[in-house]
């Protein structure tokens, strides 16, 4: 039985021609970045090729740009290293209701240590207006954070009227752009930007790194203590094989967007209309319009999800309710919530993810097999 593959918002397949590059840095510049002879030159050469490469791909600074180990320590680092600029007299963050665990958490734990924390409602399609941030701002906010896209629902956020906004009453503004790397054009946006999170396992590139794009004036305390890696601001030894494949794959990311965005749309607009129009009872959450290219996000009445998933994977269907970080809990969805889905909606929450590497075959096969196994389900 061939798999079918959609949950590329979890992860996505490493690009051959990544692979390729990463293996062939390996060979010529293992060598620690840090050090001063030869092999440890050959390395630094790398990483800041792979810097300027990913700084090119983004419209910002080469020294603008640090690497991390993923998206989640980016977030991290942006809200905790901006909050612990501010730790004595600390003062207010603001965050949409529907960040991923990586804010929110980081965001429970600023609050346990004396920061203030408003988060931002949203409306039914999970779009956070732009007027609640304004409206949200005090004299001491020290931080704005709201995502590009939503991990779950895929709706894509009003990102440059939120900076404009930010920058118009002079807050530091971080997006986590983990979702949108590689397929919206956050080199357009970049302007009223002043802090930008990215991981490469979610636009073809290796696991465990990540950017956190830091604008040039920002006043940020340093993540981790030691080295004086990343000007001296993330102590560690560089990831340079992974940094040489996270610029690559962003680099032909951006390279092929307009064509693979094309493709990926349609099959998703192809898979949204045979369910909504192949099964009773199903609704489409967030916006069908303003949502990631490869985004469908579905529930189903009477349908639990803990129950239509490990089915879904006996069928060859590879999927999720939501976030990778929660996969498995099939707790209720905190973002549903924020979007006031009523409950009974909830319960059978799926989440398809496409990319380019996916087929109209596969589309028309995954609504197939969704539409007998809920059919199923509920006889059962």
């Amino acid at each position: 039985m061939k798999k079918i593959y959609l949950d590329n918002a979890a992860t996505t397949p490493l690009r051959v021609e990544v692979r390729d590059k990463m293996a062939a840095c390996d060979l010529e510049a293992f060598g620690n970045a840090s050090a001063v002879y030869a092999d440890g030159r050959a390395a630094r050469k790398a990483l800041e090729q792979a810097r300027r490469i990913v700084a090119e791909c983004l419209k910002v600074r080469a020294e603008e740009v640090y690497f991390t180990s993923g998206g989640s320590e980016s977030d991290n680092w942006a809200l905790k290293g901006i909050a612990f600029q501010h730790f004595k007299e600390r003062g207010h963050l603001i965050v949409s209701s529907i960040e991923h665990p990586a804010i929110r958490n980081t965001c429970h734990f600023l609050a346990e240590i004396g920061f203030s924390v408003t988060e931002l409602p949203v409306d039914a399609l999970g779009r956070v207006r732009p007027d609640d941030v304004r409206q949200a701002i005090r004299s001491d906010t020290r931080l704005i954070s709201v995502m590009t896209a939503n991990n779950e629902v895929g709706t894509v956020e009003p990102i440059e009227e939120i900076g404009r906004i930010a920058r118009e009453q002079g807050v530091p503004f971080h997006t986590d752009a983990v979702q949108a790397g590689g397929v919206l054009p956050l080199e357009d946006w970049s302007g009223v930007i002043d802090l930008l999170s990215l991981s490469a396992h979610k636009f073809h590139g290796p696991k465990g790194i990540g950017v956190l794009m830091i604008r040039n004036g920002t006043r940020i305390k340093p993540w981790l203590h030691g080295g004086e890696q990343e000007q001296g601001l993330r102590a560690s030894t560089e990831n340079v094989v992974g940094a040489v494949g996270l610029a690559e794959a962003l680099r032909l990311s951006i390279a092929d967007r307009d064509q693979a965005v094309s493709k990926v749309k349609a099959l998703r607009d192809r898979l949204i209309d045979q369910v909504l129009h192949n099964i009773p009872d199903v609704k489409l959450n967030g916006s069908r319009d303003d949502r990631l290219p490869g985004n469908a996000h579905f529930s189903f009445l009477g349908v639990r999800s803990s129950e239509l998933i490990p089915r879904l994977d006996l069928e060859g269907l590879e999927a999720s309710a939501g976030s990778a970080c929660t996969a498995g809990t099939y707790e209720p969805s905190y973002v549903l919530q924020a979007m006031q889905v009523p409950p009974e909606w909830q319960e059978g929450r799926l989440r398809l993810t496409l990319s380019d590497r996916n087929t109209e075959d596969e589309v028309n096969q995954a609504a197939e097999i969704l539409s007998h196994t809920i059919h199923a389900l509920r006889k059962s």
